[in-house]
């Protein structure tokens, strides 16, 4: 007998079809001898919508508050999928996050998981029945509820799954596997069968939608083998892990995030502790940080730009003005970023030539670039996102 963790997005249980469908898939890999513990998103675009209900009632609702209302589309999630559980003679109970035995910090709307009281989970097990667990949502110190951010069902999973020392973790999505690129946008990508935390970690980061990042965080550390695969088409996905075959494939996969601002302040001191007074301020207000970028100016100053998510850059801009008392600064909220994400690159020059080329040839400026090991991202205008996501695809892949 295994222990396995499943894990449902919310376009696979936007309606009445797809909730039954999950369930004959939960209660087949459940009738098959094993333990199962499912974890499910808001019902398709719930979310999207709860914030659209904030929206009419306030311009600037408080954090908590907003964990108060987005916590029930996941809510609804689990009772419905239950219910069709039992409905098709598979005994399953629904608990939520606070349920589950999920403790956070205090982060409203993008809270971290600080630990994971599993007593419950188990004791339903043992009873032999199907766990369904709202994805997205803990507790916090204060009982409040709070909520992981965007994707925060995928961590939620992850998190179950390393508790409970799982024997595996399916991510079931609305395509079948990791691509090279978005299959929706894209033609004649491919399917990788294997893809390294590392790889996987970068392309979540950088855009790829696939997974979120910090559940492949969550998995590297702790060593938790993911399999992505569809909900809809019953064939072999992506096994995501510590070490995958290379597959002569230099590159794994080309992405785009369009959730982009640059920041650019302007005349900064040239002096030491300068960077640590901008980003530390930052820092205070959990204000990500991405692409940085310092250039040289006159007369003893210098300007630093900066990437950061655009629903953070008015605060970021608010912040530097008020606090650090830069007046100079402004935001360009037209930019995307465009990534490659391969660990052959380690070894094999010619990779970033390519991915330039491919902007050349279509007349696509490069405003900012940003290196690692297996990553190459360049900050360009966001018009033109969509072709050089096709073209730089192109050219590594065809």
């Amino acid at each position: 007998m295994a222990l396995i963790v499943q894990k449902f997005g919310g376009s696979s249980v936007k309606d009445r079809d797809r909730i039954f469908n999950v369930a004959r898939i939960v209660a087949n890999t459940h009738n098959a001898g094993n333990d199962v513990v499912v974890v499910v998103s808001a019902q398709g675009d719930t979310t999207d919508d709860l914030i659209a209900k904030a929206a009419e009632i306030s311009h600037d609702p408080s954090a908590r508050e907003m964990d108060m209302l987005l916590a029930t589309g996941e809510q609804i999630s689990i009772s419905l999928l239950s219910m069709a559980l039992n409905e098709i003679g598979c005994h399953a109970i629904s608990l939520t996050g606070w349920q589950a035995g999920f403790r956070t910090d205090r982060a409203y709307t993008k809270a971290r998981i600080t630990r994971l009281e599993t007593e419950r989970i188990s004791s339903e097990l043992e009873r032999n029945r199907v766990v369904v667990v709202a994805g997205f949502q803990g507790l916090n110190k204060l009982d409040d509820i709070t909520t992981l951010g965007r994707g925060g069902s995928d961590t939620s999973a992850v998190a179950i799954a390393a508790a409970l020392h799982a024997d595996r973790c399916q991510i079931f999505t609305d395509v079948e596997g990791v691509y090279t690129a978005d299959p929706r946008k894209v033609r004649n990508t491919r399917k990788l069968q294997e893809i390294t935390f590392d790889e996987m970690l970068e392309l979540a980061s950088l855009g790829a939608q696939v997974l979120n990042n910090r559940s492949v965080e969550l998995a590297k550390k702790y060593n938790v083998e993911l399999e992505v695969l569809s909900s809809l088409n019953p064939v072999p996905g992506t096994v995501v892990k510590e070490v995958a075959k290379m597959e002569g494939m230099l590159i794994k996969g080309v992405a785009k995030d369009t959730d982009v601002a640059v920041i650019t302040i302007l005349n900064v001191p040239d002096e030491p502790g300068t960077s640590f007074k901008i980003f530390g301020l930052l820092a205070q207000k959990n204000i990500n940080v991405d692409i940085i970028l310092q250039s040289t100016g006159r007369d003893g100053k210098k300007d630093i730009s900066f990437t950061c998510a655009q629903g953070e850059a008015e605060t970021a801009l608010r912040v530097l003005k008020e606090s650090a008392h830069y007046a100079d600064v402004s935001v360009d909220t037209t930019c995307a970023k465009v990534s490659i994400v391969g660990a052959g690159m380690q070894s094999h020059s010619g990779v970033a030539s390519k991915m330039f080329e491919a902007m050349s040839n279509n007349n696509i400026n490069i405003k900012m670039i940003s290196t690692s090991e297996i990553k190459i991202s360049c900050i360009i205008d966001r018009d033109d996102a969509d072709k050089a996501v096709s073209a730089i695809h192109e050219m590594l892949f065809d």
